[in-house]
């Protein structure tokens, strides 16, 4: 029924196997992207996915390890498009609009870059050589600030958000719930357990859910707080009635075998359905 591609599954610190957050769901032929982090397009392409497929991008907040790649998402996608494929929908908390209008709009960072492509000779030449036609289209993304509530729905699948606790007030952040008839994927974003996540999770098939250490580990020194460890995530996937926990955004330390051992055995106290540890480029099929 579903897919979902797990592109970034690490955290600001880089490691020579994951760095920074993006995950991709393949949904009846659609595909949509959720956060947008270090090196996402080389990721996706890595894991099969042209960037042209992808046709709505969700933020969950603006950490640059969700959305750092976004510069190069946009002009990616815009550059190998012919102008036949559909505008790119963005969505994200406030400032997602201002970002993108900063990067890409008339007087954003890369409008020099898209004038010379749209008006070169060379440039032209090239984008009718992909089948596309001149006068060359400008770039097309649409993004807008969302909040809790309703966010988008087509006659296949819907997509909910919902605000979580993580970096506020200098942050606002959002999980989203994509419902598909009666199944459904929570993806939780960056957050500590909430009420308004277990509300927003609640019966759902999968939750995706950051999980940086091992709980004992992040509670002694401090990390504990505004994001999850293994025990929280275990607790809110239970609380929430997910039958699967998709755990993401897993910091150096967890990733060693031993210490990720005992990570899923202190899941496992507390949540007795499916686990997945994510990995780079992992695609994993729903049900």
């Amino acid at each position: 029924m579903a897919t979902l591609h797990l592109i970034g599954t690490g955290t600001p610190t880089p490691t020579k196997d994951r760095h920074g957050t993006c995950h991709v769901l393949e949904l009846d032929g659609d595909f949509l992207m959720f956060d947008c982090g270090p090196a996402s397009t080389h990721k996706l392409v890595k894991a099969g996915l042209w960037p042209t497929k992808i046709e709505h991008l969700f933020f969950t907040h603006h950490h640059f390890d969700h959305n750092v790649d976004y510069p190069c998402f946009l002009l990616c996608r815009w550059d190998q498009s012919t102008g036949k494929e559909k505008p790119l929908k963005v969505w994200g908390p406030p400032s997602t609009r201002l970002i993108t209008d900063r990067l890409v709009g008339p007087c954003g960072a890369f409008a020099c870059d898209l004038a010379a492509r749209i008006n070169h000779p060379v440039s032209q030449s090239v984008h009718k050589n992909r089948g596309g036609a001149l006068p060359r289209p400008g770039m097309n993304a649409q993004a807008t600030d969302v909040g809790a509530g309703p966010v988008v729905a087509t006659d296949r699948w819907s997509v909910t958000a919902g605000l979580v606790r993580h970096m506020e007030p200098w942050l606002n952040s959002l999980a989203y719930r994509v419902q598909c008839g009666p199944w459904s994927i929570v993806f939780a974003g960056d957050t500590e357990p909430c009420e308004t996540l277990t509300r927003l999770a609640a019966g759902c098939d999968v939750l995706v859910a950051n999980c940086w250490d091992t709980q004992d580990k992040m509670d002694a020194n401090g990390e504990g707080p505004s994001q999850t460890g293994t025990r929280d995530a275990a607790k809110m996937a239970r609380d929430a009635g997910a039958k699967t926990l998709i755990l993401t955004h897993t910091g150096p330390r967890l990733c060693t075998p031993t210490i990720r051992q005992q990570g899923l055995d202190d899941i496992a106290k507390h949540y007795s359905g499916k686990v997945v540890f994510g990995e780079e480029t992992m695609a994993v099929k729903l049900d």
